[in-house]
């Protein structure tokens, strides 16, 4: 027999529910054509790896020198933790050294190695809701507790909702700016916010809760807006983040994990972090592109095409008369069901099926009553997807 809890995740109607409709999607193309089935479902980002990315690929598959597809440190090549340290170091305004930085088997990898590190049983862990959805398996994959939180009504935090929440057994929240589903960013002032009450939370309680910030779509933003820093604000902070969106390689899984210098603890944290890596079973994280990406993760991306379809995507939802939350960044559109529907996005999300239009319901994201378009396609795809939007929304 298998373990009975994971057989009750497996039989949960919510549980890989992207993923199966991906693998949906390939059947429907199969049967009805490619052109003729619009996949909003997955986030697989469509553009191609900068030149830099593939030159540096090329050049490091040439190196057949002595070992060099042997064990490195757990933490990562320190040439590849020096370069993830300069390119913290600019994100976040203030020196980070590379000592403080972790290579990691992608942000997942990152997520489930730091929360490894931060928990213990029964620990509490709070989550913005709406939130990406792995989070739940990560911090249960612990022994940790989930605390969701709804943020407010434009999805930006609601710090006081954030204060009620806190306990004795609060030891994270998970903060993913531009977020994953809806797009939001999350503003200095939001985060000064939240960062005053986590410290009057550790100040009365002897216990100051780690931020844990998710950046995997940190580059990718539209109107220059920008990612807040939160090193420089907040000193319990942590940063989690991959090169699969933002340098389109998200089958490489390369990430990493880079500790605030200022932390009380930053050393054991590091420390943790690397154990934690070790004994989880991923042992370091790909070495072969560590060196791709301590040669590349500087290339010059051009996100211009997402804000093209991100642009095309809305313009087809007011032509089917359905509401969404504007994205600030990332390459979702959170859309809210029609009415009618009583906020059952399974449901609609079921319909849309009937024209071949596939997208994540809102519930797996803890948005009920949304649904989640992922526009990472081809522009065509969203082009023709026009007036299958329009007849399912308005036909039953």
């Amino acid at each position: 027999m298998i373990s009975q809890n994971l057989k009750s995740l497996l039989e949960n109607p919510m549980a890989g529910v992207i993923r199966k409709m991906f693998e949906e999607g390939a059947l429907l193309k199969e049967k009805y054509g490619a052109d003729k089935v619009y996949d909003f479902s997955i986030g697989n980002p469509d553009l191609d790896p900068p030149n830099q990315v593939i030159d540096a690929i090329k050049e490091v598959a040439q190196d057949t020198s002595h070992m060099c597809h042997g064990y490195m440190p757990n933490a990562g090549y320190i040439e590849c933790r020096k370069a993830m340290a300069e390119k913290t170091s600019l994100e976040q305004g203030m020196d980070v050294p590379y000592e403080n930085i972790v290579m990691s088997v992608g942000a997942a990898g990152a997520l489930n190695s730091i929360l490894k590190s931060l928990i213990d049983t029964d620990d509490e862990v709070i989550v913005l809701c709406p939130y990406f959805t792995e989070y739940d398996h990560y911090i249960h994959n612990h022994g940790g507790k989930v605390v969701r939180v709804k943020t407010n009504k434009d999805f930006s935090i609601d710090v006081e909702a954030v204060k009620s929440s806190l306990g004795t057994k609060t030891a994270a929240i998970i903060i993913n700016s531009p977020n994953n589903p809806t797009g939001r960013i999350y503003s200095d002032n939001e985060i000064e916010r939240l960062t005053e009450v986590l410290y009057e939370h550790g100040k009365n309680t002897g216990r100051l809760p780690y931020i844990i910030c998710d950046e995997p779509y940190r580059a990718i933003t539209y109107n220059n807006a920008k990612v807040a820093a939160v090193f420089p604000k907040y000193e319990n902070a942590v940063i989690v983040t991959s090169f699969a969106k933002n340098l389109s390689v998200p089958g490489e899984r390369l990430g990493y994990i880079a500790v605030n210098p200022a932390c009380k603890e930053a050393k054991l944290v590091v420390n943790a972090a690397i154990f934690s890596t070790r004994i989880l079973g991923f042992v370091n994280a790909p070495g072969f592109f560590q060196k791709v990406i301590a040669k590349s993760w500087n290339s010059k991306c051009d996100y211009s095409l997402y804000e093209k379809r991100c642009k095309e995507i809305m313009e087809i939802m007011d032509y089917a008369g359905l509401e969404y939350a504007k994205p600030e960044g990332a390459f979702y559109l959170f859309v809210k069901v029609p009415q009618g529907w009583n906020d059952d996005d399974m449901a609609f999300t079921t319909h849309l099926k009937k024209y071949n239009i596939l997208c994540a319901p809102g519930s797996g994201f803890g948005g009920k009553g949304w649904f989640r378009i992922s526009y990472c396609v081809s522009e065509q795809s969203i082009l023709n997807s026009r007036q299958a939007f329009y007849d399912a929304v308005h036909s039953r």
